[in-house]
């Protein structure tokens, strides 16, 4: 999306709101406000609109609605999950099984149940592609495992992880498995039952929804401790009077995306992300390093390191181009991203790491606007380095 001369591409932090999605939840700011919970006629409508919406954010993932929580967000929806599952298991040593490369949603949380609950974490490596080896899952598993916590897509990289598999070997075991497909929902084709999951995240913001709306997936017979105690709306399992505006929002999100899967957008955005890919490397020859899988990543997904460049001063130095890098800065000193470093890349590669991220309303002029400006800031930053102690 070209606003102002800007190119969005960062997708992976954040979509814009669809008008579409903006139009749907806005009666339920103003005209339909009432409590859905409530037994009176102006409960009517906001309670048919939470059961849509349910119904609608079900289909996406091929659940049932009633399997379908609604949270304020997805680490909310993560802590859910990791948290409800190892306190609902009552064991006095609990085993959860995690990978390096998840979002910090997923590791936070392992820490703090290690450090509260006593319960004992497995972080499993990746390989240099960003995968995790099955055999190593399998390894790992015990009779005290509890959960395994796996995500679908890498939010850097957008490297795939085989979810299916993974979640065959813990089921096996007698542990639960959660998948956080806060990036993939949308993007590619879910299925809860073809994965055979127990537990899954989407996330709103990450598909056209606003922020404050995610979703867990709790499959039926599966005890969770509640996150929030009171009422029991959710379930029980998240008390609290429901923010229908939002919930509806996230159903018309997940309608649209289940949409945009069937009539081929992702194909589209592969094809522009390669094209992206393709111009760099032409422009920039040997010098444009692909960090994560070559075919197992999200079709949106482009995660580049420029020899010689950080990736903080390549953005800086291309103004017109909205996107992210992995690194993190502290106290004005620039660490490497911890995803990165996971994966085996050196240094001075993931400090130049750039995630490029398309999304529904990106074009090729957009492709093409950002590879104009990403190579001349490229060039343009060569060349002063190559200056430095001339006389």
């Amino acid at each position: 999306m070209i606003t102002d001369g800007l190119v969005y591409l960062d997708h992976n932090a954040t979509t814009p709101i669809d008008p579409r999605v903006a139009e749907a939840m806005t009666p339920y700011l103003t005209t339909w406000f009432g409590n859905p919970s409530s037994g009176h006629r102006h409960a009517e409508r906001p309670r048919q609109a939470l059961a849509e919406a349910r119904e609608q954010v079900a289909g996406l993932i091929g659940a049932r609605a009633p399997e379908v929580v609604f949270t304020g967000s997805g680490s909310e929806a993560n802590l859910l999950a990791l948290r409800g599952a190892v306190l609902a298991a009552g064991r006095p040593r609990p085993h959860v099984i995690t990978q390096a490369t998840e979002h910090p949603a997923v590791l936070e949380t392992c820490r703090a149940l290690a450090r509260l609950h006593g319960v004992r974490v497995t972080t499993l490596p990746v390989d240099g592609d960003g995968l995790v080896a099955a055999a190593a899952l399998e390894a790992a598993l015990t009779e005290e495992t509890v959960l395994v916590s796996v995500m679908a897509a890498n939010n850097e990289t957008g490297v795939l992880q085989p979810v299916q598999e993974l979640a065959a070997l813990a089921r096996a075991r007698g542990a639960l498995f959660h998948c956080d497909a806060a990036q993939a929902a949308g993007r590619i084709p879910l299925d809860v039952r073809a994965w055979d999951v127990d537990l899954l995240t989407v996330v709103g913001h990450k598909m056209y929804a606003p922020k404050g709306i995610a979703a867990l997936y709790v499959r039926d017979g599966v005890a969770l401790e509640p996150v929030v105690y009171g009422g029991g709306q959710e379930r029980g399992l998240r008390a609290g009077t429901e923010n229908v505006a939002l919930a509806v929002a996230l159903g018309v999100a997940a309608g649209l995306a289940a949409r945009d899967l069937a009539t081929g957008v992702p194909a589209r955005l592969l094809s522009l992300r390669d094209d992206l890919h393709r111009r760099l490397s032409t422009a920039l020859p040997g010098r444009v390093r692909l960090n994560g899988a070559i075919g197992r990543r999200l079709p949106n997904t482009l995660n580049i390191s420029i020899d010689g460049v950080p990736g903080s001063d390549l953005l800086a130095a291309a103004p017109s181009v909205a996107a992210s890098t992995g690194s993190a800065c502290h106290s004005g000193a620039r660490t490497p991203s911890p995803v990165l470093s996971a994966m085996g890349l050196d240094p001075g590669r993931a400090l130049g790491a750039v995630r490029l991220s398309l999304g529904r309303w990106s074009t090729a002029a957009d492709v093409e606007t950002a590879a104009v400006a990403l190579i001349g800031a490229a060039r343009l930053l060569v060349h002063e380095r190559s200056m430095i102690g001339r006389p």
